[in-house]
């Protein structure tokens, strides 16, 4: 596989987001990271009042949503309608989360889109990350958004390199991805549409779509398991 099975429309059904018109013009989805705040305020002055209201300092919550008394959620960020904000959850920033997603208790979000039906329900950490349709992060699994010698992230797939420029990226995840319990995305992670990743796994660099990341020596596609 090579780079440009990772671009935006190979990754996401742009129909499933409110943020979809940001993605508009672009070909890889962490060139959004830097615009998510922009965005956000553009946007949100002009959601519907009879749908959205604004709670404190650029912060705009669908009518619909469910919002525990116990989450912080801190501007600019948008939570689209039926979204489930739980116990303790911390908003940073720059966030979008989609229709009907769940963040779930003691959850941390920052500089993030959560596509539509998105769910991390369980002590999950999002930073500069893109998560698609669907998208499911299991209990304690995290991205990580920044190398430990600070120097900018390299996506790797295969022999092939992809410099983005930033110092911090997490991870690009496709439409129905299931990321198994207490796994470490490290920075410049992709996982293509519909892959699923072991639990307890460390990844790094770039899973194809319809594949299951066993480990970083085993990474097969979904029709090949045995029954």
């Amino acid at each position: 596989m090579a780079i440009r099975d990772y671009t935006c429309s190979a990754l996401f059904d742009m129909n499933e987001s409110i943020a979809a018109p940001l993605f508009d013009g672009v070909v890889y989805p962490w060139e959004v990271l830097g615009k998510i705040e922009a965005f956000i305020l553009k946007l949100g002055p002009t959601l519907p009042e009879d749908r959205f209201e604004q709670r404190g300092e650029n912060v705009w919550v669908a009518r619909s949503a469910r919002i525990f008394d116990s989450a912080s959620i801190t501007g600019p960020c948008i939570i689209d309608e039926n979204a489930e904000i739980r116990q303790c959850a911390f908003i940073r920033g720059k966030a979008i989360v989609g229709k009907g997603c769940v963040v779930g208790n003691s959850c941390e979000l920052k500089n993030a889109i959560l596509f539509n039906c998105c769910e991390v329900p369980h002590f999950n950490y999002v930073g500069d990350s893109v998560l698609g349709f669907h998208a499911h992060m299991g209990a304690g699994a995290i991205t990580s958004n920044i190398k430990s010698d600070r120097t900018n992230v390299v996506i790797r797939d295969g022999k092939e390199e992809f410099a983005t420029g930033l110092r911090k990226m997490g991870a690009m995840l496709g439409d129905y991805v299931e990321v198994g319990c207490n796994s470490v995305l490290n920075p410049g992670t992709v996982i293509g549409r519909h892959s699923n990743i072991y639990p307890l796994s460390m990844v790094r660099g770039c899973v194809p779509a319809e594949h299951i990341y066993k480990s970083r020596e085993e990474v097969v596609l979904k029709h090949k398991q045995s029954v």
